[in-house]
């Protein structure tokens, strides 16, 4: 009897429109995870270019006009001697009747060497010495010598087209003769006084 009792309420219960409205609540779901897709790099391959072909410019020879009458100037004798202790000679002959010949030599002469202090000291040093001559003709048909000498004097050179500088005679000034007396001391008397001299005594 309690059981059924107790089915009837529950049927009741049942049946009876309830108030009550359960809370909604959204489903959470998880972000998905995607993998990075691998790409391989791309590969590109270098254009090829063909080099450019650049014709090379193509220039005339110069011509140079000769400034002088004769057409082909060749060498016609050559020498050239070097020795050991410093010596030397050599010379040339030319088509156009150009020569030239010079020599050198080693010669002892005396130098000047300064130390720290500026102190000047003299030494025998040993030094080139050079003499030579040359010949050649002008455009004109002029025609020309030169000769030389350097040594511890310097460079002298001699040729008759060389400038020569002008001489100046002159006279060297004379000092003025002057004539006169030479003045002479009086003569003053005097008087000799002491022991051994009278008192009137004038000399």
């Amino acid at each position: 009897m309690k059981l059924f009792v107790i089915a009837t309420v529950l049927a009741v219960a049942a049946a009876a429109p309830s108030s009550y409205k359960p809370e909604y609540k959204a489903p959470a779901y998880a972000a998905p995870a995607y993998a990075a897709p691998a790409y391989a790099a791309p590969s590109y391959s270098a254009p090829a270019y063909a080099a450019p072909a650049y014709a090379a410019p193509a220039y005339a020879a110069p011509a140079y006009a000769k400034d002088n009458k004769y057409a082909g100037i060749t060498i016609t004798s050559q020498s050239d001697e070097r020795n050991l202790d410093g010596s030397s000679q050599w010379s040339y002959a030319q088509s156009d009747y150009t020569t030239r010949e010079e020599s050198q030599v080693q010669k002892k002469m005396q130098g000047v060497a300064y130390d720290s202090y500026g102190k000047a000291t003299y030494e025998d040093v040993m030094g080139n010495t050079n003499k030579g001559s040359s010949y050649w003709v002008s455009p004109e048909g002029e025609k020309f010598t030169l000769t030389w000498v350097a040594d511890e004097q310097g460079f002298k050179p001699k040729g008759d087209h060389l400038p020569v500088a002008p001489v100046h005679v002159y006279e060297l000034p004379v000092a003025p003769v002057h004539e006169y007396e030479l003045p002479v001391a009086p003569a003053l008397p005097y008087k000799r006084t002491g022991l051994g001299y009278s008192g009137n005594s004038y000399y």
